[in-house]
């Protein structure tokens, strides 16, 4: 399932990657953010049971090739649920029975037979 990132969230992230729109964050969020960067899958799923947004804004910093321009979407004030499959923010979104959100085209994807 994809979290709302909240803006502050986003600019925190933003902040810790050195990207522009940052906003530095306190030392518990910034130690916080660290470690959800450099922690195993095992320490990393532990994390973001408590911590999903920021999780999510990490994971999205680190691994999406857009991920910074949506971060700094969202800090900005710009949506906040992104589709759990491609990260798009262009909607519409159907929320799925696990809680995910995903988009028109992905959901498309899905319907037609291409992969999930």
């Amino acid at each position: 399932m994809t979290p709302t990132i909240p803006p502050s969230t986003a600019a925190h992230a933003l902040w810790l990657f050195g990207a522009e729109g940052g906003l530095e964050p306190g030392g518990f969020t910034l130690q916080l953010l660290r470690l959800l960067g450099y922690a195993d899958h095992d320490n990393r799923r532990k994390l973001t049971s408590i911590y999903p947004a920021e999780a999510a804004a990490v994971q999205m910093a680190q691994l999406d090739p857009d991920g910074i321009d949506t971060l700094q979407r969202i800090a900005a004030g710009g949506a906040a649920i992104y589709c759990d499959r491609c990260w798009g923010a262009d909607g519409p979104f159907e929320q799925q029975p696990d809680g995910s959100y995903r988009c028109e085209g992905c959901i498309n994807k899905v319907h037609s037979g291409g992969a999930t």
